[in-house]
């Protein structure tokens, strides 16, 4: 979207030049880039605020019934411009794996808050809404609204009940096929920055959904968040492979886990150890 706005920009100033005689004074050669630069400016301030105001706008106590195309599009074209902004560039492989893959659960290992968004900037055509802690909308309310348009799930970790509610609720959003599902198995985010065990019944979503399994990585956000305003900083997100749904079916949560779970390990280190031969 920040291209689209720097075209707009663009051509704003010789369209204005019709009507004000900018580009015939000694001043102009100054006067344009400050003009093209306002232009943008006031483009993408206008975008945010409205992604701002779009979001306070939410109403977490009305249930979200269906996709909301309006929402949806403001996440699609504001995060690339988020990320651009904070000088964050996300180098991805493996997405031409997800082609035609509708729905379907995806699984990710998770290193920190912004995870979600690098996905959901990356493949926003698995149209994902994420199972989150409940502790989001009471820590931050402004993301809770939007993941409540998103059809993004709480879940309560502490309490097996009201967990299993959540796990029937995300198989009927697959089997509707209203979203993706997208759950970061580890349950929490690695606070050592290394990759944990799964939950192994995460994985129910899939084998009662029947659905293909997105198998991703992440590598790099921590380092992002920590540069941000500094330098520009890389994240390294992975499509590894897509499980297809006869696979899933005929396998339980156990072995679902122990592939999954070796196959991202795998990648992990590899891209790792790719970074290190680079310093």
């Amino acid at each position: 979207m920040i291209y689209l706005y720097t075209v707009v920009a663009a051509a704003a100033v010789p369209l204005l030049n019709n009507f004000f005689p900018i580009l015939r004074h000694n001043y102009s050669v100054w006067l344009v880039p400050v003009l093209f630069l306002g232009i943008l400016a006031g483009l993408i301030i206008i975008h945010l605020t409205t992604f701002v105001l779009a979001g306070y706008a939410v109403n977490l106590k009305k249930p979200q019934k269906g996709v909301s195309g309006f929402y949806r599009g403001l996440v699609k074209t504001t995060l690339p411009m988020l990320f651009s902004l904070l000088r964050v560039k996300v180098e991805t492989t493996g997405t031409d794996k997800v082609s035609g893959v509708y729905p379907a659960m995806l699984v990710c290992n998770h290193l920190n808050n912004i995870d979600p968004a690098v996905i959901l900037k990356e493949l926003p055509q698995l149209r994902l809404g994420f199972i989150g802690k409940k502790e989001i909308y009471t820590e931050m309310p402004f993301v809770a609204r939007y993941m409540h348009k998103l059809n993004c799930l709480p879940i309560d970790r502490e309490n097996n009940r009201e967990a299993a509610k959540t796990i029937i609720e995300a198989i009927r959003l697959i089997k509707d096929k209203t979203v993706s599902i997208g759950i970061f198995p580890e349950g929490y985010t690695s606070l050592d920055g290394k990759f944990q065990p799964f939950r192994n019944g995460a994985f129910k979503i899939a084998t009662k959904a029947v659905c293909p399994i997105v198998v991703c990585t992440l590598v790099g956000t921590p380092q992002a968040v920590k540069n941000l305003f500094r330098h520009k900083s890389t994240i390294y997100f992975d499509v590894i492979e897509v499980i297809p749904a006869e696979e899933v079916s005929g396998m339980t949560t156990a072995e679902i886990s122990e592939r999954v779970h070796a196959e991202m390990q795998a990648n992990i280190d590899k891209r790792e150890a790719q970074l290190c031969s680079k310093k």
